[in-house]
């Protein structure tokens, strides 16, 4: 049974930091793609960042530089650690593990509030 477990969220005030964890179960971790989803209400799902089997890392515009994507194989674990975090980033969010097309999860996600 695949299981992506999301841990890490919160109410923080802008410019804080949160680090985001995703432990996943039943999968071989090592060989996906890694990624964290963002959705807000009346909103539509985006990516917010993702790192492939290699370690090679891509972010949305509006994070660079501000979150970082990480991975510990050995935990089965992906990270996401967000700094100087902003109101707009207010959102629910979901870790997504993608191998091929007809294989692809998602976890239950976690609220990420920042208050101004």
């Amino acid at each position: 049974q695949v299981q992506l477990v999301e841990s890490g969220g919160g109410l923080v005030q802008a410019g804080g930091s949160l680090r985001l964890s995703c432990r996943a179960s039943g999968i071989i971790f090592s060989i996906h793609t890694m990624g964290w989803y963002r959705q807000a209400p009346g909103k539509q799902r985006e990516l917010v960042a993702r790192i492939t089997n290699g370690g090679t890392t891509d972010y949305a515009d509006s994070v660079k530089g501000r979150f970082t994507i990480s991975r510990d194989n050995a935990k089965n674990t992906v990270y996401l650690q967000m700094s100087s975090l902003l109101p707009e980033d207010t959102a629910a969010y979901l870790c997504n593990g993608y191998y091929l097309p007809a294989v692809n999860y998602w976890g239950q996600g976690t609220q990420v509030t920042v208050s101004s």
